[in-house]
Order: C-alpha cells, then structure tokens, then sequence
C-alpha cells in the first residue's frame, strides 16, 4: 500500500484496493477453483463444436451463486481465443422473449444491433442462420437464467427456434447450454412436446460451495484485490461462515467489496469485524437485489404495493395495484405467479370467511429491504 506502513490511517491518495474490479459480481477470474468436474462436463459437450459439428445440448443447473455463469463464460472465451467456434451468452434476466434472445444472437454474429422495430422474427432468424451457414460456422448459445423465460412463457418457442434451426436451414449448427438457478423448476418437464421430441440434454450440476471452498475462493479474490494485511485470517473466516450460511458465493464477494469501502470510510488500512457485520445486512439481499434490478416498471410497482399490502388477501393486494397502475387482474395474476417463482413473495392458500379459499400474499423478505432496493439503496 502507498504510505508509511506503520501509519494506521488512510491518506486521501490511499486505497485498501489493488483491484476493486475482482469484487463485482461479474468478473471472471482468472483462476477458477473447485469446479474442475462441472468444466469437464461442459468441454465434453463442446468439443464436437470445435471439430465443426453440433455441441451436445447441455442444461447447468444449480443453487445461485455456485459459479454456473463463471464456468460458461470462462469456456466461451478459451473457444472464441483459441477456436472458430461462435459463442453467445444471452442473459434471459434481460431478454425475456425469442425475439430478444435471437436480436441478441444478431448482434453477437453482426456486431451491431437489429433494428427495434420493423423486422420480423422470420426473417431475423434467417439472417442469423444465413450468415452462419455462409461462414460455415458453429454457434454455441448459453440461455442464462432461463427461468426468466419460463416466466413469460417465451422458453419453449425460443428453445424451438434454435434446435430446428438445421431443419428450417440446412447446414445451419447450433448448440445450446440451458442455464437455470430455479431448482423447482424442471425444465425438460415444463417444455411443450414438441421441444421435449429433440431436447435431450447432458446435464451438468453445480452444487453448492463447503465453507471450506468459498474460503479458498474468497481467499484469492482477497489476495488480488486487497493489498496485503487489509483482511486478517479470522475476518476472513467470518466472511466465508456468513457466506456459507447465505448458500451464495456472490454473498461473499460483495461482502469483501462492502468491508473495503467501509474500513475507507474510517480511513483504515485494515477490515475490521464490525466492518464486516454491517456489510453483511445488505450483501446478504445480493439475489433480492437482482431479482428487483430486472423486474419491469409494472412488477415493481406490484412488489411497491405488496410491501405495503404484507400479509392480505390476494383480491385486495389488486385492488391497491390496480388503483396504483391501471392493469386488469390477468396482468396482476401473471405478475404475482412470477414473484412468487422468484421467491420475493409466498403466496399461501387459506380459508377466508363468506369468501372460500384465498390467496395471502406475504414478502418473503423484510419490507425495509424490498423497499430500498427498489429505491435504488
């Protein structure tokens, strides 16, 4: 660290961080621990690409924050550095619908967008088949977080779209790696029949981190973001428990981040515990926070009113909604189905009086931290 090392306070040119990058969520690290099984996995349903044939279809399942996304994104740079093998990583979080996935594929083979508006899904799919089968190339497409999919009922349609792709143009190869966090979600089970008829994926599963590998791992990223003696042993060791009870590595890795920025509040040079514990009540809302950060306007004014509607029947929460937004009941129903998939909510049947069974709608989080990450805290 810049400085006289005996000085125990920060300078206004000091940093703890050698690299903050290494903390945010997405990067991709160069040494990448205790997934050497779920990587072997992966290359062996990819090798036949590099050979010029179709990949073997794979789905990667596991808990969030179990490194599915790291893996797939670490093999689709060796493959773009070291083979002609096209690659796409389609974040559904964002593109929910087959023609999002496919303007996605478009700009990944043409380096530049489709226009918004004015081109058909016909003929967008043409002219990414068009341009793979002039190039004689193969494509691999990750579908991430294809649960998003699911919930507008845009997977099967999508995933049809891509394993015909040689039927509809003839030498047209295309692989596809489905992945998905949502572990009650089946996902064979939950395609129509006629993507079940072509859909017979490898399956690669990633289980959740022991204590003891999230301490190698957070380990490491500490090593190369921190300078030296930043995070002692035992503060590192309570960032990894508190990491393991989370189930999420990325818990973890935004903790450390957090506790950085918190020691230079203080102008400290090293992490303390209570850094570390005040870090912790909003790292650990890491999935809330991307489950809301991808949710459209109408969704999040439905979480809005069901933080304030905690624990009521699921006929009032509407009424609140509608009043808020102007939606019918099919748009509302179609929203809650989705939050409650995402676990922001629970939804639980009980016998209300003159009324039958009910719907109670109750946040499975706590208003506070619903509400500030919807304000942006």
């Amino acid at each position: 660290m810049v400085g006289d090392p005996d000085d125990e306070m920060l300078s206004w040119d000091e940093s703890v961080f050698r690299d903050e990058h290494v903390f945010e969520i997405d990067h991709v690290p160069e040494t990448f621990q205790h997934r050497e099984t779920q990587l072997e996995g992966l290359k062996y349903a990819l090798r036949p690409a590099v050979r010029g044939s179709r990949p073997l279809n794979t789905v990667v399942r596991g808990p969030p924050g179990t490194g599915k996304t790291t893996a797939v994104q670490k093999l689709f740079t060796e493959l773009r550095v070291q083979t002609d093998v096209r690659t796409v990583h389609v974040n559904c979080q964002v593109d929910s619908t087959r023609y999002a996935v496919f303007s996605r594929l478009f700009e990944g083979i043409f380096d530049y967008e489709p226009p918004s508006s004015g081109v058909s899904f016909k003929k967008l799919f043409s002219q990414v088949t068009d341009r793979l089968v002039e190039e004689d190339e193969v494509l691999v497409v990750a579908l991430d977080d294809i649960n998003y999919l699911f919930y507008e009922n845009e997977a099967s349609d999508s995933l049809y779209s891509l394993l015909r792709a040689h039927e509809a143009h003839s030498g047209a190869r295309i692989g596809v790696i489905v992945v998905s966090s949502d572990l009650s979600l089946d996902v064979i089970e939950n395609l129509d029949s006629r993507v079940q008829s072509v859909f017979r994926p490898d399956e690669v599963y990633f289980p959740t981190y022991s204590v003891d590998e999230i301490r190698d791992i957070l380990s490491e990223r500490a090593k190369r973001g921190f300078y030296e003696g930043v995070v002692s042993p035992p503060e590192l060791d309570r960032v990894a428990d508190l990491t393991a009870n989370s189930g999420d590595l990325r818990v973890g890795i935004d903790l450390l981040r957090r506790a950085g920025l918190s020691a230079e509040m203080r102008a400290s040079k090293e992490i303390d515990e209570e850094d570390i514990e005040e870090a912790y009540q909003k790292s650990k809302h890491v999935h809330l926070s991307r489950s809301l950060r991808g949710l459209s306007d109408s969704e999040q004014a439905l979480a809005r009113v069901l933080a304030e509607h905690s624990g009521e029947q699921a006929g009032d929460v509407y009424e609140a909604f509608h009043e808020e937004t102007d939606l019918g009941y099919t748009r509302y129903s179609e929203i809650i189905n989705k939050l409650d998939q995402l676990g922001v909510l629970e939804a639980e049947y009980a016998e209300v009086d003159g009324r039958g069974r009910s719907r109670q709608l109750e946040l499975a989080y706590e208003t506070d931290a619903v509400l500030d990450r919807l304000d942006g805290n």
